[in-house]
């Protein structure tokens, strides 16, 4: 791309979230610059090097559907995979894949490079320009001007980012990068966004051939070929493994005697940080009962001698996370190359941005990843992604993409985050999501790829396999159909052989594999059918859910009306007769587009929804009266 200082959409950092929002960008035809302060920390993982993962996973293939590009990084980086929840059913499983933090890198800067639209460049920016309520461009701190229509702030953890090791801290970055200091929280604020803090952590590095592998037990990688991306090659992964140890009473010990010197424990850092993934110091203070904690050493490359010390990150100054190293088994001798740290960082308050990420305060102006509150590498690129499409359709003069709460946990991720915001570091769970059993990991291209293709980031190509995987699937579907299988001897002997009741009559071969304990190989075995793999565990899934995924569509259908009732702008809730004062200060600090969205803002109660609604229907009877 040409040297420019006029874009029409610019995305401030090279995170997961920025990466993904200037790609969609890009590929939508847009002249796009990605600015990011360091180019060879494109795509960081400077936590552990693992996508997917519970409802994360389901994140990565929704995105993947759509035409992002985290799923591909990951297939091409993936040292370890593994399925999860396998126990609890096709709904909520989901893969889990170690990667090579270089090669994922690789990937994005490559990807980024092939599309012609789209300029990488090297520069801290310094603040956002906004004319008139409208954003206008950014600054550098090298004193560069970039105009553009559209800004994608996608920074991170660097805005005013400090470390915390020990009684220790200083400003900085994730893993020792430069953090942004130089004006831009200032310069959001100035516009008027509100802006708080937040903490995370990461865990200490060891050295690999510093463990004692021997005494551990490892885990390999499943034995069936498996892929994130709906398009990938699946693939079996052997040669890296992860190792399951643990904390004792010595370590904890050790912990508690040292809390004197912890930020923490001290109350040196106030702000809150990630519930689900706590630090071992947050474990000592809020579990001091329990005596043991699991700690999972995981690789973080191929060549590389880093071992990533999962569930073990924590604010300990360096000499007391070796000592406590030195407690866990096969790590009596561990060699410890980079010490754990904890973070605090500016984030947006996410329920000033439009379901579609852009910021009420300045149009033009969106926001994606960990500054709005989340934290993961999956939440944060599927964030940048709906922002950069949202820029790019903006730019183009069409509508928002908005993604329902029945549609993709990419839709519930955004939906709470603008609706119900966050007041700790939001993570993704398959227990947020209301819908999840329509929302599977393995329909994520039947629910998504159609807006992908009309986005224009789905190929003929991939448009073209998918429906011929669908066709097949329909096909075979329609067989099965009408397949009766007979009572015979040999039919229930191999039913009873797979622990299920014999037939007293014939039946519908499709019907079988509803049994829980038919699957799709053994309903093949059992009438012979010939079919593949990946089609017969499609038809299998359908079949097995097929009467939730009738009553959950009943019920979608329930709540659609309130989901398409839009909230006249300048909507004054105080005025509504009856509601309460907390709701309507509530619904005015929000500003939610529909009745639906209004439901889920923490602290408003049903009957005062039932009073919106009723002032929307007398809005419509008589306009600008509410």
């Amino acid at each position: 791309m040409a040297e420019t200082n006029d874009y029409d959409v610019i995305v401030i950092g090279g995170g997961h979230s920025g990466c993904e929002a200037a790609l969609a960008a890009s590929r939508m035809g847009c002249r796009t610059l990605l600015l990011n302060h360091n180019l060879d920390n494109m795509a960081l993982m400077p936590c552990n090097p693992a996508i997917g993962g519970p409802a994360k996973g389901n994140l990565v293939r929704e995105l993947d559907a759509l035409g992002g590009e985290q799923a591909i990084a990951t297939d091409f980086a993936t040292l370890h995979l593994r399925w999860l929840n396998t126990s609890k059913g096709h709904a909520v499983r989901t893969l889990r894949a170690q990667c090579d933090l270089r090669d994922y890198a690789a990937h994005y800067t490559r990807a980024l490079a092939s599309v012609s639209s789209l300029r990488v460049y090297q520069a801290m920016v310094s603040g956002v320009v906004v004319d008139s309520g409208q954003v206008a461009g950014v600054t550098t701190l090298a004193g560069e001007k970039f105009s553009a229509r559209k800004v994608v702030v996608a920074a991170g953890t660097y805005m005013r980012g400090q470390v915390h090791m020990g009684m220790v801290n200083f400003p900085s970055g994730p893993l020792g990068q430069v953090g942004s200091r130089f004006g831009l929280s200032e310069s959001l604020m100035k516009a008027g966004l509100e802006l708080r803090r937040f903490r995370t952590d990461t865990t200490p590095r060891i050295c690999r051939y510093s463990v004692d592998w021997d005494s551990l037990d490892l885990q390999g990688s499943d034995p069936e070929p498996e892929a994130f991306s709906h398009w990938g090659e699946k693939k079996t992964h052997s040669g890296h493994y992860c190792a399951k140890t643990r904390t004792s009473v010595k370590t904890h010990d050790i912990l508690k005697a040292a809390l004197g010197r912890s930020p923490l424990a001290t109350r040196e850092i106030g702000v809150k940080g990630p519930r689900y993934c706590p630090s071992l110091d947050d474990k000592i203070l809020k579990f001091p009962d329990k005596e043991s904690h699991p700690i999972f050493l995981e690789p973080v490359g191929r060549n590389s001698r880093e071992i990533y010390m999962q569930n073990f990150s924590t604010y300990m100054p360096p000499d007391v996370q070796i000592e406590i190293i030195h407690t866990l088994p096969g790590c009596e001798r561990a060699l410890m190359l980079r010490p754990g740290y904890g973070i605090e960082y500016d984030y947006v308050v996410p329920t000033q941005l439009e379901p579609w990420l852009e910021a009420r305060a300045v149009r033009g102006l969106f926001c994606a990843g960990q500054i709005c509150g989340t934290s993961g590498y999956e939440e944060a690129a599927a964030q940048g992604f709906i922002a950069g499409a949202n820029a790019a359709l903006s730019v183009q003069g069409k509508g928002p993409l908005v993604l329902g709460r029945a549609q993709a946990y990419i839709g519930v991720l955004i939906d709470d985050l603008t609706s119900r915001g966050a007041d700790e570091p939001y993570r993704m769970l398959p227990s947020r999501c209301e819908h999840r059993l329509i929302m599977r990991h393995d329909n994520a291209d039947v629910r998504l790829c159609g807006i992908g293709r009309e986005l224009g980031l789905i190929s003929d190509e991939r448009w073209n396999a998918l429906k011929c995987v669908r066709e097949a699937v329909e096909s075979a579907k329609h067989k099965l159909s009408a397949t009766k299988v007979p009572v015979s001897d040999e039919v229930n002997s191999a039913l009873k052989g797979f622990g299920s009741s014999p037939l007293q009559e014939p039946a519908i071969a499709i019907d079988l594999l509803k049994r829980p304990e038919i699957s799709w190989r053994a309903l093949s075995e059992i009438i012979g059918a010939e079919v593949g793999d990946e089609i017969g565990r499609r038809i299998e899934i359908d079949a097995k859910y097929e009467g939730y995924a009738e009553r959950e569509g009943r019920r979608v259908r329930r709540l659609a009306s309130m989901e398409r009732l839009k909230i006249p702008d300048g909507m004054i809730y105080s005025e509504i007769v009856g509601i309460s004062a907390e709701s309507a200060e509530k619904l005015a600090s929000v500003v939610p587009r529909t009745l639906g969205q209004a439901s889920r803002v923490p602290g408003v109660n049903n009957v005062d929804i039932q009073l919106v609604q009723v002032a929307i229907e007398k809005n419509r009877r008589e306009p600008r009266t509410v």
